[in-house]
């Protein structure tokens, strides 16, 4: 059967676990929360409004530190564990989870000790909560939250932005559609003007989720009570208000007893001529039961919720798990095989790059089809063969004994001065493959999942395929240089025995007249365009052909040889590792390490979450 014991026990061992992963709402946000799906209860009054007198009350302990200005400055969750009648009352931090307190003097002074701890000795405020536990027969099983007191200025030694950081995080705790609002209000001041009320009705404007408590009832002026507000005639709410009579200060520092204080308040109301028609509904002793009932059927309501939030959780973790990868092997073996199969998902991801299965191989082909023309027609063959510069090279060639017939070594230094300019474009596409090459193995690397473990395992692989490539490009740069070369190195003869040929009408006596023409026209402005029109023409057949082979020849050194042994040196290296090697190139990024840690911890948690619910028997 459920019993109240077991749901707000199921309810704290989660709360706890939580605590210890960092997850108290507000925290982690790349996790989803469970402590937000868990109810609890938020206690939330201004300074001076009683509300560690009424947390006391309801223990029966003085635990609480006291002063002046802003004294509860983290959130404490107080957790309450009712034990056998006669055991001994202990209490235990989750912090200090070996030591049991006894001396609850000694659990106020480790709430001090523990807030400066992260707070330092400032007046600051954390959200970081502290967990308490107290075991004790005369409590019931329940749980609060603390929350630090909402104020309205600033003392000496707070940061100005006070006010809004407590509202901020006092908020952050009541906005929860599971949180319950215990709201605290002095009875000797408006309620109109009480903090928590202000706030609670933000939150919760149907008052659903908001239970009120009255303290102070025994300092109102003479001749007035406070049953307006606790019959719910001037504020209702849709749970009953609960009246509160705390411990006068002369009580508090003559250390009267608690449950002597519990006693001298029941007896009270029952002798109060305003409140002894309510008082088995007043008090500390009520009002811990009135939450404890309370937040058990608000759990109840909620398990079908936390436990789909729980499963949903696991699904969401094992994924990411997968994801992240297991842990590595130690076994150098295990490693080697790791590494070879880290180095063959991102060989893989590489060729879906250039064959088409990704992106950007696409750009080599705009090289050829771009970049390589567009290159050949900026050449600059006009000035090369211009009018001036024909007659320059030609006039050159022939030395001091000028060409009888045709000019045959001024055309090939023309042809050979031209074809020197290709190379630069051939070389210039070898480059440009290259930067695309390099910027797919960039890419490969960052879409290879399985590499995102290991920061140093991908720049060994990418130092590995870049110098690979360096090398295939200089090959290629070798290649495509040749070709340029072998052109200048024979001419096409067919080509200039094609072109219309010059008849010569020299040594017939009876046409001197003509060979004088003749040897005029040798050297003027028409014979040396047509040398530079026909020179020209025979550039511009060699530009057609390096057009198609330089593309061939990068193709076959570069991209050919980067498909087919891109990492072949590379794996030869890592067959020569040793163990402690092979465990460095898997030196894994710390924050994947701590992401992996973090899921894993979460995972345990909600799983043991999970078989926490799966073992209590619910009743409906």
């Amino acid at each position: 059967m459920t019993t109240m014991e077991s749901l707000i026990g199921l309810v704290n061992r989660i709360q706890r676990a939580c605590t210890m992963l960092g997850d108290y709402g507000g925290g982690d946000n790349a996790f989803s929360s469970l402590w937000e799906a868990l109810p609890s209860v938020a206690v939330v009054g201004g300074q001076s409004s009683g509300k560690s007198s009424v947390l006391e009350s309801v223990v029966g302990r003085d635990f609480l530190p006291r002063g002046s200005g802003i004294v509860t400055r983290r959130p404490l969750v107080l957790q309450l564990h009712k034990t056998e009648d006669g055991s001994q009352e202990y209490a235990e931090f989750l912090h200090l989870p070996k030591r049991r307190f006894t001396d609850f003097s000694m659990v106020r002074k480790e709430i001090q000790d523990e807030t400066d701890r992260v707070t330092g000795k400032t007046k600051q405020i954390s959200p970081i909560p502290i967990h308490l536990s107290i075991y004790s027969p005369n409590v019931v099983n329940l749980t609060l939250i603390d929350l630090p007191g909402l104020t309205k200025v600033a003392v000496e030694g707070q940061p100005d932005t006070i006010v809004e950081d407590i509202e901020s995080m006092v908020r952050s705790y009541v906005e929860k559609p599971n949180s319950v609002i215990l709201a605290i209000s002095p009875a000797n001041q408006d309620i109109a003007t009480s903090d928590a009320m202000k706030l609670a009705r933000e939150v919760d404007p149907t008052g659903e989720r908001t239970f009120g408590v009255l303290t102070k009832l025994d300092l109102m002026d003479k001749g007035t009570n406070a049953l307006d507000v606790l019959e719910g005639r001037s504020y209702r709410l849709q749970h009953p208000w609960v009246g509160i009579v705390n411990r006068s200060q002369a009580d508090i520092n003559r250390n009267i007893d608690m449950i002597v204080a519990r006693r001298k308040e029941r007896e009270y109301f029952a002798t109060s001529p305003d409140y002894g028609h309510l008082a088995g509904k007043m008090g500390s002793e009520y009002l811990a039961k009135l939450l404890s009932k309370h937040l058990e059927s608000v759990i109840r309501s909620r398990i079908p919720s936390i436990t789909s939030l729980i499963n949903k959780s696991i699904e969401e973790l094992e994924s990411e798990m997968d994801h992240l990868g297991r842990p590595i092997a130690v076994d150098a073996g295990a490693q080697l095989y790791t590494i070879l199969e880290l180095c063959r998902a991102f060989d893989r991801i590489f060729k879906e790059h250039l064959d088409g299965g990704r992106p950007g191989g696409d750009r080599i082909y705009g090289v050829f089809d771009n970049q390589l023309p567009a290159a050949l027609r900026k050449l600059p063959f006009d000035r090369h063969l211009s009018l001036q510069n024909v007659k320059k090279v030609v006039s050159e060639a022939d030395g001091y004994q000028p060409h009888l017939i045709a000019p045959e070594q001024g055309y090939r230094r023309l042809i050979e001065g031209s074809l020197s300019y290709f190379r630069g474009p051939a070389e210039a596409s070898a480059d440009a493959v290259h930067f695309v090459l390099k910027e797919l193995v960039r890419k490969s690397i960052g879409e290879t999942q399985e590499l995102k473990r290991f920061p140093t395992l991908q720049a060994e692989i990418a130092a590995a395929a870049n110098e690979a490539l360096e090398r295939f490009r200089d090959e290629g740069k070798k290649t495509v240089i040749r070709l340029v070369d072998m052109e200048a190195s024979y001419l096409t003869v067919e080509f200039f025995r094609k072109l219309p040929q010059e008849v010569e009408k020299a040594g017939n006596p009876g046409n001197s007249g003509n060979t004088a023409s003749q040897a005029v026209d040798r050297y003027s402005d028409g014979h040396f365009r047509r040398i530079g029109s026909n020179v020209s023409s025979y550039v511009g057949m060699v530009s057609e052909t390096l057009r198609t082979t330089i593309p061939k020849a990068i193709v076959y050194c570069q991209v050919r040889e980067a498909k087919l042994s891109l990492l072949n040196h590379f794996y030869t290296q890592i067959g020569r590792k040793e163990a402690k090697q092979l465990g460095q190139l898997l030196d894994e990024d710390p924050a994947m390490m701590e992401r992996r840690l973090q899921c894993a911890k979460r995972l345990e948690l909600y799983k043991a979450a999970r078989d926490e619910i799966d073992s209590v028997s619910w009743v409906r």
